[in-house]
């Protein structure tokens, strides 16, 4: 995933959110909620344990998170965009700050655990409560020892590189953009391989983190680390898991027939002996360092008429759009669906080029300063498709942020961690050729036979990446939970990327490596369920929205621009923010209260079509 959202709760429990930040998955930071301090900083702890005590708890942790986050928005908005040596000791030194609150703020909530209290109040107090990533253990040593491992382990992925016989030294990111270019599978393999040594000395560090870590769970009155993750969904854990579970069981069909054309694909490129015509497909093979999307080797498996005959990198050009007019034209968007026009501060305090006389974070992110109306988007805009789509996908996070700025603080938030990223790639899906001709950039919809290529990009990308998502937090909640002991952390990763994905390592792996540390989100402790979630939500999200507009066609060739009654439905869903369960914010723009894997079905139908009439003509074994 290229701009996915890295989506934390909205406490300054995770800092990315609680400074109004919202980030994409790749920028590779996110702070741990842990810290060596954190004993100096608890709140004096009351003699009385009753709601009184509680709610007054309650509005003072709020209003104290709510100045925090301000303050802490204006500190990483300054670093991001002026970056320094003075930039990033004030940056680290508000992140401490925050981050030892937090600490303290969900010690406190878990005394009133028991306490009968209000819905709303039981609500806040339950997100102080359960929204840390890393709780630290109440033990002064312990804490810091935490502290000094999550540091190590982010230092250890943040320096990792690989060099190679020539004298050649790549970082993850170049490393990154070699698989996606190469097609020698021999230069595949090297850096795949290569790129893993840096997490074997993770393995003790990572497992002592999770022995302190599943001890600062119990502290907050949870069983392990892994009920306090699954407990942020408004569900009891274990029926999470299950519906979790549901949700893969019904996208599996089309996913196991894109791995079938694809493995089919590769092995004529490479032949049997790279790539096997039967059993799981070697990971080095798939375009990506963790075969998590596919779309870089498009080009490679695509039919021969997939070309839809148009380019938008070469449309903006023609219609001469410069950085500012792509991001006019995104607002133009949300304005055809109602919302209102963005402050004047959005277009004199965001940045959109990338300025020669300083040092910026380029990432793509959207932020929020105030809580309230000062929002901004960060990015060195590229006058390219690619970004074109990414600032409607940003501006959906703005849109999102002002929608629930009337919320009390703790609020101030995405229904779940899935919501806020999913209504991004909502907007994003509605980027359609009909949407290109609307807007004066394309003067006629390519017909129908030109879908499959486009169809086939996007799975590429979305459908080959939800078994992905779904199984790093399986491996982590059964590490966490003590399932998958030490002795198994490798083979027990290996296991699941074949049952899950139908992966395998292209060489023999032992109890040596550690390669669940080859993916950032491993050693930065940054949950991942949230992007299976948010990869279902936004297809069900489209689905709906181009229903209450009246598409009567394929729905993945539906737009929503320009239709006012999908917007205010859209609008009413934004404005509760995490005022409510999930399942009732859902609710509002789809008229259910489950996540439904259907949609992603109905829109991909025409492409599972044509993938299970070419795996039968060319007589393939599906499955591995």
């Amino acid at each position: 995933m290229k701009h996915p959202f890295k989506q934390p709760s909205k406490i300054a429990l995770v800092i990315s959110i609680a400074l109004g930040l919202t980030a994409c998955q790749q920028a590779e930071e996110e702070i741990i909620t842990s810290t060596a301090e954190v004993q100096n900083t608890v709140i004096k702890a009351t003699s009385t344990i009753d709601s009184e005590s509680a709610i007054k708890f309650i509005n003072q942790a709020e209003a104290e998170l709510a100045q925090l986050s301000i303050e802490g928005a204006r500190t990483e908005w300054v670093y991001s965009n002026f970056i320094t040596e003075d930039t990033a000791a004030l940056s680290a030194a508000i992140g401490e700050k925050m981050t030892s609150r937090s600490v303290s703020f969900a010690t406190e909530a878990a005394k009133y655990a028991n306490v009968e209290l209000d819905p709303v109040n039981a609500r806040k107090l339950h997100i102080l409560r359960s929204s840390l990533v890393l709780p630290a253990p109440l033990d002064p040593v312990k804490n810091a020892e935490l502290a000094q491992i999550s540091s190590e382990l982010n230092g250890l992925y943040g320096k990792g590189k690989y060099c190679f016989d020539d004298g050649r030294c790549l970082t993850q990111p170049e490393l990154s953009a070699l698989m996606a270019e190469s097609q020698d599978p021999a230069v595949l393999l090297e850096a795949w391989q290569g790129w893993r040594e840096i997490a074997k000395p993770m393995r003790p560090l990572f497992e002592r983190e999770v022995e302190l870590a599943n001890e600062g769970a119990r502290d907050l009155g949870f069983a392990d680390l892994s009920e306090l993750w699954r407990s942020q969904y408004d569900m009891e854990p274990d029926d999470f898991s299950a519906e979790l579970d549901r949700l893969w069981g019904d996208i599996k069909p089309l996913y196991d027939s894109l791995h079938c054309y694809v493995r089919g694909e590769l092995n004529e490129q490479y032949g049997d002996d790279i790539a096997p015509k039967q059993g799981p497909i070697p990971a080095h093979l798939l375009g990506n360092m963790w075969a998590q999307q596919w779309g870089t080797i498009y080009n490679s498996v695509a039919p021969e008429d997939a070309d839809p005959g148009y380019d938008v990198t070469a449309l903006l050009a023609a219609n001469n759009y410069d950085e500012i007019k792509m991001v006019e034209q995104a607002e133009g968007f949300f304005s055809s669906l109602g919302f209102d026009e963005l402050p004047d501060t959005f277009w004199t305090r965001s940045l959109f080029v990338q300025p020669k006389d300083r040092d910026v974070v380029c990432h793509a992110s959207a932020w929020d300063l105030d809580n309230e109306d000062d929002i901004r988007i960060k990015m060195c805009i590229q006058k390219t498709a690619e970004d074109f789509t990414v600032i409607h996908h940003e501006l959906g996070h703005n849109y999102y942020q002002r929608a629930y700025k009337n919320q009390p603080h703790l609020f101030k938030g995405s229904a779940n961690d899935g919501f806020h990223e999913a209504i991004g790639d909502t907007i994003a899906l509605s980027i359609t050729p009909s949407y290109l001709k609307q807007i004066g950039l394309l003067d006629e919809v390519p017909d129908a036979s030109k879908d499959i290529g486009l169809l086939l990009k996007q799975a590429l990308d979305k459908i080959a990446f939800m078994p992905f998502g779904l199984m790093i937090d399986q491996w982590r909640w059964k590490v966490f939970n003590g399932e998958i002991t030490p002795e198994q952390y490798n083979q027990a990763w290996w296991d699941l990327r074949e049952k899950y994905q139908g992966v395998a390592a292209p060489i023999a792996r032992t109890e040596a490596d550690f390669d669940p540390g080859a993916k950032y989100h491993v050693p930065g402790n940054v949950p991942y369920t949230r992007y299976f979630l948010a990869h279902v939500l936004q297809f069900q999200f489209h689905k709906s929205l181009c229903d209450i507009a009246g598409n009567e066609g394929p729905v993945h060739r539906c737009s929503i621009y320009g239709n006012k009654e999908a917007g205010d439905k859209l609008n009413q869903m934004l404005e509760a923010g995490l005022s409510q369960p999930w399942p009732e914010a859902l609710n509002i723009v789809t008229g259910t209260k489950s996540m439904d894997a259907k949609a992603v079905l109905d829109y991909f139908a025409p492409l599972q079509v044509w993938l299970d009439e070419q795996n039968k003509t060319e007589n393939r074994q599906c499955g591995w």
